[in-house]
């Protein structure tokens, strides 16, 4: 299965980031990104969870833990999508570098070592997270308040006997070095300028890298060309809006970085099966079917 390279808001200012959401169905595919991801899902009943080799079906309330470079994603199959809260955290390890080698953070440490694996919590220690994954999801992560409760979150979760690895320890795939960080560069510019037109000649300029060289690069780290990496950016942005605005079709094309409606159609339609009318009808039929 294609794995994408996902660009997180996260930035080099950021202890960390909480973002909270109502899902009404899981279409992101099976990605990675270099942040750790703490993933909290509420009345996902039915619903599938991916990490790595691991596929299981979840119940009511699920909490999972995954490293930076672990390949996740999560998949309908039976979930009804009444009511389904999300919260995720997203941070960098390197965010605890001075304490983590402390006696204190002796157990936090574990945890992070064994997140390359997955990990999903026991249901207690997840009720006990609960209320304060909620009143972080509220709040500005700019807070030291805010910072404390998420280090108590750590220490709560790092405390769980029965948390248990979701791959064997030879199972996961760690992506570091030069080449990892060359595609974050490229990544990164493509989700910050999917907006205009970007060429396959601006971007190799960018890493100092031929046309022909930055084509086989892509292909490489995430099996599509430069053209489709920029499409599928473009796609997840017009997917967004489908479900997120009453943008027109139009609108939509435009503000994801598309200069031909008809173009338009034809690539949502190759990369989503359906569309972009239809995939709106069938979400909002969907909705109301619930």
């Amino acid at each position: 299965m294609e794995v994408l390279r996902e660009i997180t808001p996260l930035s080099p200012d950021d202890c960390f980031m909480v973002m909270q959401r109502t899902r009404y169905g899981f279409a992101y595919p099976l990605h990675i990104h270099p942040e750790f991801e703490l993933n909290f899902l509420e009345n996902a009943l039915g619903a599938i969870r991916m990490v790595e080799d691991s596929i299981e079906e979840m119940g009511d309330l699920d909490l999972v833990l995954v490293a930076g470079g672990t390949k996740h994603a999560y998949s309908n199959h039976k979930c009804a999508f009444v009511n389904v809260h999300e919260i995720t955290i997203q941070f960098n390890a390197s965010m605890l570098d001075s304490l983590i080698d402390k006696r204190p953070f002796k157990k936090i440490r574990h945890l992070f070592e064994n997140a390359r694996r997955g990990i999903v919590f026991s249901l207690p220690v997840v009720r006990t997270v609960e209320p304060l994954l909620k009143t972080l999801s509220n709040e500005s992560p700019d807070s030291f308040r805010n910072l404390m409760r998420f280090l108590e979150i750590l220490k709560e979760l790092s405390m769980d006997e029965h948390a248990r690895p979701l791959n064997a320890a030879n199972n996961t795939t760690t992506f570091s070095g030069r080449d990892c960080d060359r595609l974050d560069m490229i990544m990164r510019y493509l989700n910050q300028n999917y907006q205009r037109s970007v060429s396959l000649a601006e971007v190799a300029s960018l890493v100092s890298m031929s046309e022909a060289s930055l084509n086989r690069f892509l292909k490489k780290w995430t099996g599509k060309t430069f053209v489709d990496n920029l499409n599928i950016i473009r796609m997840n942005e017009a997917t967004s809006r489908l479900l997120d605005t009453s943008d027109t079709i139009a609108e939509i094309c435009y503000k994801s970085g598309f200069n031909n409606l008809s173009h338009f159609n034809r690539v949502f339609k190759k990369l989503k099966g359906a569309t972009p009318t239809r995939y709106r009808e069938e979400h909002i039929q969907t909705r109301f079917r619930i």
